[in-house]
């Protein structure tokens, strides 16, 4: 007993409930309570007897008292009425801490973190965390002058998971933990893991039981999500920074609730399906942009609250628009009051830097292996797809996972037990989280951000893939801007970067993205990549979102793209809305809505993008012109023909193949007027005639409009 007093006073007790609280000892009952800041304790109007000076004190009794019991607490002038958190038991079920232990918790939100709940017909939050390297761990709050010494916690034996419910505390309080390591004695203050809500920056402290009282009014989304062919059905993507894609003229943020407002009808209105969200998962750096994240299972409080982002995604699905969450489980920050040393020892991260560390991005690496931080990045992807409805997951930088000599040299890395480069435990890791997303969230989807040659990223686990829905096409992606960056005299020496992408097309289940990463840190805008002057600028801007558009695969733009914005992206203004004042901006929108619109309605352009039965090509050799001609085709056999002329040269009765002898019409010309081109073109339409030419049944000859891109839809099965 003198050594658990001792331990007490000295914050280090690491079992408080074998002291503190109701216990029998012999024929009585005796309550010990501690607070150090406590001058007179009582209980029904009996005073508790002072037996330490630094605030213990104890009750004898020869009954007890009945359950639930409260104290009245005097301090100097003041008193207040408690419910002793000592004598309610844990709460916590022995199987839920083995799957935890197993890695296979699939919802360890729901245990860890803080929750509101009810034991003996009281109403409280109860406190869980995990931290197996830590002497003593307590809650400090605004409910307990933020002193560790007032609610130490219990430990679930070797689980390291620590536990107590304190009665009658308000929701949304702030707290943290406090942890003292058991090897060091080094006392940390951390922020909650599982917190599913945190005060707004600069401040770190979590809110205690956040409440989820939105009613959800999509229930026919998720039923024909759960129904969706998404193989064979449009997915074009409009990725959003929430922080700038619009501000209020004094600068600060939309909210949640104003993007719902405004955000969702833009985007119904220009044909995407879906909006993919930079992270909004709590994070304390603006300019990270999200992708360092400290709140695992918190939406940021920058731009309001849980509820509001669930407003903002149910607001989506009513509009027929999936929502897709940005998710960073490679890495997180170094902040001292987050997940970093979290109890004093490397316990979400790798203790040796060769393993655990990112030296690009300054952060730390988790530690794959480790059963219980499987459970927290599991339960992290549950938590969104569940509690917040998200149709799917682009999970960042999935190639640093991937492999353990990512961007570093010879001798700062460690090879697995095989001796080979490849990240065993992160690979394992992925396939355990996609086939949790795939078998609890039907019609859900997962996107690897992946650069390498990996194979099989989007094929199923069962057939030794990772068992990513899709994987981002950064290939074709990079291919595509190097030769949309030369000048149009010399493209016909760089033909082959836009013809080598379909060697390997139908390889894995491929994204075409124009994202945020293209038009950052020094690379300009889309439109700044483009060659030439002003008018070629914008035409070879059309052209290369044509191309995009026609191309097998789905499809990605970063917001500012449809409007062909001057300067790269800054996440610390909105777009530039102002230039839909000028003519070129204007006309880049209108193309962008047409041809997102055609993408959408033809099932030519979308129903086989991961198919090589969707694609042929008409003529890919024709270098020193610069054209391109290829098909587009459906499992329905109806087909798009679409010809590419990638110089500024109008191209005159330029004869292509055709492959039925019918009438075709012409659906776009990125060279419109309309688009403020120079409205060259075929007035509409064209006949096919009898003269096989380029592989193909028939041909016809017509004009190429400069930098521009046509798609011919054939009208009728009669002879023109």
């Amino acid at each position: 007993m003198t050594i658990q007093i001792k331990s007490l006073l000295q914050a280090r007790l690491h079992d408080p409930f074998a002291l503190l609280g109701l216990h029998h000892e012999g024929e009585n009952a005796v309550i010990r309570f501690y607070d150090p800041h406590a001058t007179v304790v009582l209980l029904h109007g009996e005073p508790f007897i002072k037996t330490h000076p630094e605030g213990l004190f104890e009750w004898r009794g020869e009954s007890a008292p009945a359950l639930p019991y409260r104290l009245r607490v005097e301090t100097g002038s003041s008193s207040r009425e408690v419910l002793d958190p000592y004598q309610f038991p844990a709460h916590i079920s022995q199987q839920d801490l083995f799957l935890f232990s197993e890695g296979m918790l699939q919802q360890a939100y729901r245990m860890l973190g803080s929750h509101a709940i009810e034991i003996n017909g009281v109403s409280g939050v109860r406190f869980a965390v995990w931290a197996p390297n830590a002497e003593r761990v307590s809650v400090i709050g605004e409910f307990n002058s933020w002193d560790g010494r007032i609610n130490p916690m219990r430990l679930h034996g070797s689980s390291g998971v620590w536990e107590i419910f304190i009665p009658e505390i308000a929701r949304h309080a702030l707290y943290r933990y406090e942890i003292r390591n058991r090897d060091t004695g080094h006392i940390l203050t951390k922020t909650d893991p599982y917190s599913q809500g945190y005060e707004l920056r600069p401040g770190t402290a979590s809110l205690a039981a956040t409440d989820q009282r939105h009613s959800w009014q999509d229930e026919a989304w998720m039923q024909k999500r759960a129904g969706w062919d998404w193989l064979h059905a449009a997915v074009n993507i409009y990725e959003v920074h929430a922080g700038s894609w619009r501000r209020h003229p004094d600068g600060r943020f939309y909210t949640y609730r104003e993007l719902a407002h405004d955000l969702v009808p833009y985007v119904k209105s220009m044909g995407y399906t879906h909006i993919e969200f930079m992270p909004v998962t709590e994070h304390p750096l603006d300019e990270s942009w999200g992708y360092q994240c400290s709140g695992y299972f918190a939406p940021t409080s920058r731009f309001g609250s849980p509820d509001e982002l669930r407003h903002l995604i149910d607001a989506c699905h009513q509009a027929d628009i999936g929502v897709i969450l940005d998710w960073v489980p490679a890495h997180f920050p170094q902040d001292d009051w987050a997940l970093a040393r979290f109890d004093g020892t490397a316990l979400y991260e790798h203790e040796d830097p060769r393993k655990g560390f990112h030296q690009d991005w300054g952060t730390h690496i988790f530690n794959f292996g480790r059963n219980e931080v499987k459970s927290f990045l599991v339960s992290s992807a549950h938590f969104w797809l569940s509690e917040f409805h998200f149709d799917g997951l682009r999970v960042d930088a999935v190639a640093s996972m991937l492999y353990l000599d990512y961007s570093r040299n010879a001798g700062e890395w460690i090879p697995n037990k095989y001796g080979g480069r490849e990240n065993l435990e992160a690979v394992e890791f992925l396939r355990e989280l996609n086939v949790m997303v795939h078998d609890r969230f039907p019609g859900a989807l997962t996107m690897a951000e992946e650069s390498t040659a990996w194979p099989a990223v989007s094929r199923p686990v069962y057939l030794g893939g990772l068992g990513f829905s899709m994987k981002w096409n950064m290939g074709w992606m990079n291919d595509t801007l190097s030769y949309f960056s030369h000048d149009p005299v010399h493209r016909r020496y760089h033909h082959n970067e836009l013809t080598f992408g379909q060697i390997y097309a139908y390889t894995e289940n491929f994204i075409l993205p124009f994202s945020h990463d293209e038009v950052v840190h020094g690379k300009g805008s889309l439109l700044s990549k483009m060659p030439g002057d002003a008018w070629q600028k914008f035409a070879n801007l059309r052209l290369l979102l044509t191309y995009q558009m026609t191309c097998p695969g789905k499809k990605l733009n970063f917001m500012g793209n449809e409007i062909a914005q001057g300067r790269e992206w800054q996440s610390r203004w909105e777009l530039e809305w102002w230039q839909l004042s000028e003519e070129y901006h204007r006309s880049m929108q209108n193309l962008t809505r047409d041809l997102n619109e055609l993408y959408r309605t033809l099932p030519a352009l979308h129903d086989q993008d991961f198919q090589s039965e969707g694609f042929s090509w008409i003529d890919c050799n024709d270098a020193e012109k610069s054209v391109l001609s290829y098909q587009r085709l459906a499992r329905d056999g109806s087909t798009a023909v679409i010809i590419l002329n990638l110089t500024p040269l109008p191209r005159i009765k330029y004869r292509v193949g055709l492959p039925a002898l019918v009438s075709y019409r012409e659906v776009l010309n990125s060279d419109s007027a309309y688009y403020a081109g120079s409205n060259l073109g075929n007035a509409g339409s064209l006949f096919a005639e009898t003269i096989p030419w380029m592989n193909q049944p028939c041909s016809a000859e017509i004009t190429l409009p400069p930098l521009a891109g046509i798609i011919l839809l054939p009208q009728t099965s009669n002879t023109p």
